[in-house]
């Protein structure tokens, strides 16, 4: 084809959203949008389709609209819409952008106007596929989250109505068991409906001023009971300041409570909690200055192994030991949410004996757009 009809192909397919490309009669390539290039890379254009993707069901495709009587039409898929005459249509898992994506692929003859030749739209699929298997996960992980405390509370109604029913040792044991369980299951619910409420406000950015300082000096008082409990004091560092910066004063609380309460169960060996406050002139995530608020214990560490997956809705290093000091799981991924919606950044850095140190890092300003 033409240069004057490369440029048609080219202006045809740069208003398309998703990953388009074009093949001449003879199956090279003679166009291709920026979202294919960002899949397939550069340099595309002259070099036969084949080369660029290969998987055999998609080259059969557009061998079939090219050359319909020489080529069988792929088998129609039950799961998509009948394409119009001339048209295919598949699923197939394509090697684009270093990795395999799942692909909805169209492939549909040029418009008479311009020649003879093929359309090959690729719709990305994996991030709504990915997104489903995250909600059957979380699904799974609820229901299994539920159905632990439930299963023991029905087994303990029985033995009450039966074996125990005049035993009055056993019945306070069994209450007191399904009251800790009970208590268990109204916390999971809290969190929730407490993360499914940031994830909602997520892009939402907040307006108002925050006393930062003193949000921590009250976080630490409302802790302070556990800590005394647990055998564990109070280090600061910074906190003797004035200093506002733009958040949600009852997130950011849910924030540091959660982190200092987890330093106070997980750091208890180390016998202290240490909490700071430091200026940061340049922070290259944030591109400006921001403020580390630091809350480290030095009790027996997290191994280095755990780290990238703590955020992770229901992930414990422990399952056991969690769920025995009333962990549900979510509070992490609760406090990465909240500081996403601050545009904030999240660091944690441990190492198994030597404690853990979880920094929340916010910016000065939140700048808009």
């Amino acid at each position: 084809m033409n240069a004057e009809t490369q440029r048609r192909v080219a202006t045809l397919l740069d208003g398309i959203p998703i990953a388009m490309m074009a093949v001449d009669g003879s199956a090279r390539m003679i166009g291709a949008n920026q979202s294919a290039e960002a899949l397939f890379g550069s340099g595309l254009l002259d070099r036969p389709f084949v080369t660029v993707v290969r998987h055999p069901a998609v080259v059969q495709a557009v061998d079939w609209v090219l050359w319909p009587d020489g080529h069988d039409a792929p088998p129609p898929d039950p799961t998509l819409p009948t394409p119009s005459d001339g048209t295919a249509t598949l699923r197939a898992s394509l090697a684009a952008d270093g990795r395999d994506i799942a692909a909805e692929v169209t492939v549909s003859p040029l418009p008479a106007g311009i020649g003879r030749g093929a359309l090959i739209a690729i719709l990305d699929q994996s991030v709504a596929e990915e997104a489903e298997q995250m909600r059957r996960d979380f699904v799974a992980n609820v229901s299994h989250e539920l159905r632990t405390p439930l299963t023991a509370m029905i087994g303990f109604i029985e033995t009450l109505r039966g074996p125990a029913r005049n035993d009055a040792k056993a019945r306070d044991r069994f209450l007191d068991i399904m009251e800790r369980e009970a208590n268990r299951m109204n916390r999971l619910v809290h969190d929730l409906l407490s993360l499914s409420r940031v994830q909602s406000e997520e892009r939402r950015r907040p307006s108002a001023e925050v006393d930062l300082p003193g949000l921590l000096r009250s976080v630490m008082a409302t802790m302070q009971h556990s800590a005394d409990e647990a055998g564990v004091s109070f280090e600061t560092e910074g906190l003797d300041i004035d200093l506002s910066l733009p958040g949600d004063a009852d997130q950011l609380v849910q924030v540091f409570q959660n982190l200092i309460e987890n330093a106070i169960k997980y750091g208890t060996s180390g016998g202290r909690v240490r909490i700071g406050l430091q200026r940061i002139a340049y922070e290259p995530l944030l591109r400006g200055p921001g403020w580390a608020i630091r809350v480290e214990d030095f009790g027996e560490g997290i191994d280095e192994m755990h780290l990238p997956r703590l955020t992770e809705r229901f992930y414990r290093v422990d399952t056991h030991r969690s769920r025995a000091q009333g962990g549900t799981g979510l509070g992490l991924a609760i406090v990465k949410h909240i500081v996403n919606r601050h545009r904030g950044r999240l660091r944690i850095t441990s190492r198994k004996g030597e404690g853990s140190r979880f920094t929340v890092i916010l910016p000065e300003t939140l700048q808009r757009g």
